[in-house]
């Protein structure tokens, strides 16, 4: 059985975090008992501003014997949890002129270093560096000194009382200083301190959200000023979601936001301290002409409707919803492996629908998180149909399309009724009917077929797996290429599948939010065992030498490796056509020696994306490759080829058989060629040689 320990450990961090947090009801904090903590009054010898011109193009370290003394008033308190490791302060309590920051591998702080503290910091073996273009104060890095980066590490937990102290005397309240989004860039030597920013407003992309996601650290925007159509400044609010208030809504209204201001290479952003701080940002109207907050809903207002009454508004086309209805549906699947991409599945006792929305991890919301209900308003969406399959959401180019972000808070609103299991409709192959589309269902004891034995979920693009059950039934299982999970090996035996049903042209898919989702474990029907992998490359940053022979028989150009177009997905790719020229090439791409000694039904799989004109890619085999292609007497196969050269796009060669060459030591190779009034580009990936004992 296979272990999916990081999804157990994402479950174990976010339970954790729900029991840590589980207690805060607000961030109203005591004042920390100080008397027992080690207090000292120095006398400075260097201003924040003067130890800060110390650091130039390059780390500054200060010698150990160093008496330079720097002093500071605290500006920030890690007591909520949404400032980490680190000390912000500003040369004065009110009106600073600069602001600091330091680096400490401590937390807590605020219990040793209260927010208004006056504090003396001793420089001897500490170390100016930058991290985003933010200078701060930390220890030399060794790591860091031998790649030549100007970067410093935390001052070390049991090193920040030797060389901090807070003063035994003074400690002040900090009155914010007041900063306008547009006068950040002018205002650098104040990164650090605590700003307001008044007459500020979360934009409406984020609006009816929380702080941040559980253990994510996400970046909200923030708006200032408007000019009828947008604002005029913005900069964005960074939460941690490890801080006390990260499941709390952000404040809907406009008002006063008081924060540390920071910065990260060109983006100006700006900390919380304590969720308290933005009590003010209450007022409606808001400068977008939000009349009062949109994240409230009263369902006695709107007219409730199921989803399979939802389905019936659907006649031909696209069909514009205008009653003022209101859909209650259990959120069943989410992008949370990115197998589902921008749209999300709701289900009621009635039936599943999909509802598409132009935002990316929307797992991340907790309006959309597995098992919560969801309150959708569907005035002014539409239904349609995609493939057969009926969906939720706006036109696109004639098609039924996704719900911009900006609009996701008039149509989204979370009950406010914790998450609760998904319970999955069992049904059989043969038993699954058109109002099963969209619901999350359960079917039994079903296996891949044995051609899918030994292949990834999906190989080059969305892929199709074939899943029967112990009667020969069938069924497709799609998966994305973005998927988590998609370069994992299939299981080879039965079990229990739980996926969300979907249609396409009359053909029935399945889709797995996860891949513990089809976790089979038990023996097969058919008793069929996985074939061996003999050979097998994905390709990667550079073409493996060990893998493979790249011989240039004519031509400039050779075999390479590329991602252009696929993310972190590389491919082997050969391209004759350069700088506006095509080129005369023969280019062969050889494989390693293959055994295949005692083994049978072995075959070859791989994916080819062809793009322009010009000779077609062959593949071919031979047992005695001489180290010549030319003297080599190779056999020509038959695979599938992509013949679509107007588009990019992997395709499939299907199982290619190499079984005349059972019992033999085999090369591989795929010979491209291109002359000098045609030369196109053949990529080529996922190569694999499997076979049975």
């Amino acid at each position: 059985m296979k272990k999916y320990s990081s999804f157990f450990k994402i479950f174990f961090i976010t339970f954790a975090s729900l029991l840590l947090t589980a207690c805060v009801h607000d961030d109203k904090y005591d004042d920390p008992a100080l008397q027992d903590y080690q207090c000292r009054d120095l006398t400075a010898t260097l201003t924040i501003a003067q130890v800060k011109a110390l650091h130039t193009n390059m780390r500054y370290v200060f010698p150990e014997n160093s008496t330079a003394v720097m002093e500071g008033y605290v500006s920030s308190t890690d007591e909520s949890g949404n400032i980490y490791k680190t000390i912000y302060i500003q040369d004065s309590p009110v009106n600073p002129t600069q602001g600091f920051v330091i680096s400490v591998d401590a937390v807590s702080t605020y219990t040793k270093f209260p927010q208004g503290s006056k504090i003396y910091i001793e420089l001897k073996g500490l170390a100016l560096g930058t991290y985003g273009g933010l200078v701060q104060l930390g220890i030399e890095d060794a790591n860091a000194v031998a790649q030549g980066v100007d970067a410093v590490s935390r001052i070390p937990e049991k090193l920040v009382p030797q060389r901090i102290f807070r003063s035994c005397s003074v400690r002040e309240e900090i009155v914010p200083k007041v900063l306008k989004i547009s006068e950040m860039a002018a205002n650098t030597d104040l990164l650090g301190a605590l700003i307001k920013v008044e007459d500020v407003e979360f934009t409406n992309r984020v609006l009816c959200s929380a702080y941040a996601p559980d253990g994510v650290t996400v970046d909200r925007p923030i708006g200032q000023g408007w000019n009828g159509s947008a604002y005029t400044s913005t900069a964005v609010v960074r939460n941690s979601g490890f801080a006390a208030f990260a499941n709390q809504q952000l404040p809907a209204g406009n008002g006063d936001f008081v924060g540390i201001f920071s910065k990260f290479n060109s983006t100006y952003q700006m900390y919380i301290n304590k969720q308290a701080d933005l009590a003010d940002m209450k007022t409606f109207p808001r400068l977008d002409g939000i009349a009062s907050n949109p994240c409230v809903i009263d369902p006695s207002a709107y007219t409730a409707k199921t989803v399979a009454e939802v389905k019936q508004l659907f006649t031909s086309g696209l069909t514009q919803i205008s009653g003022n209805f209101l859909l209650k549906a259990k959120v069943t699947a989410n992008d949370e492996t990115g197998n589902l991409f921008k749209y999300i599945y709701v289900e009621d006792a009635t039936g599943g629908i999909r509802v598409n929305i132009n935002k990316t991890n929307l797992y991340q919301d907790a309006r959309f998180k597995v098992g919560k209900e969801l309150y959708i308003k569907l005035k002014d969406l539409y239904v349609g149909s995609n493939g057969g399959e009926i969906q939720l959401g706006v036109p696109f180019n004639g098609n039924i399309g996704q719900i911009a972000e900006v609009d996701v808070y008039k149509h989204f609103f979370d009950s406010n009724m914790p998450a609760t299991p998904v319970v999955a409709t069992e049904k059989t192959i043969t038993q699954l009917t058109t109002a099963d589309v969209g619901r999350w269902i359960k079917i039994r004891n079903v296996q891949f077929v044995e051609n899918d034995l030994g292949e990834p979920y999906a190989a080059g693009g969305t892929t199709n797996r074939t899943l029967k059950d112990c009667s020969g039934n069938q069924i497709i299982l799609r998966t994305s290429n973005f998927a988590t999970f998609a370069n994992n090996t299939v299981d080879a035996g039965q079990g229990d599948i739980y996926a969300i049903l979907s249609i396409f042209n009359g053909t029935y898919q399945l889709w797995i939010p996860k891949q513990v989702h089809a976790d089979f474990d038990n023996p097969r029907c058919d008793n069929a065992v996985a074939p061996k992998i003999l050979f097998s490359d994905e390709f990667g940053t550079t073409l493996n030498t060990t893998n493979w022979t790249g011989v240039s028989v004519t031509g400039a150009q050779v075999w390479v490796t590329s991602n252009t177009g696929t993310g972190t997905n590389y491919y082997a790719v050969m391209n004759g056509y350069v700088n506006g020229i095509n080129n005369a090439n023969e280019d062969w791409l050889i494989s390693k020696e293959i055994d295949m000694s005692g083994m049978s039904q072995i075959n070859l799989t791989f994916d080819s994306d062809v793009r322009y004109s010009g000779t077609p890619l062959k593949a071919f085999v031979t047992d005695n490759y001489t180290g010549s292609p030319a003297t080599t007497s190779w056999t020509e196969l038959s695979p599938v080829w992509d013949t679509n050269s107007g588009a990019f796009g992997f395709v499939n060669s299907g199982n290619v058989s190499l079984n005349s060459f059972a019992g033999k030591k085999v090369r591989i190779a795929f010979k491209y060629v291109s002359t000098t009034s045609a030369a196109n580009t053949w990529e080529i990936d996922n190569v694999k040689v499997k076979a049975k004992p």
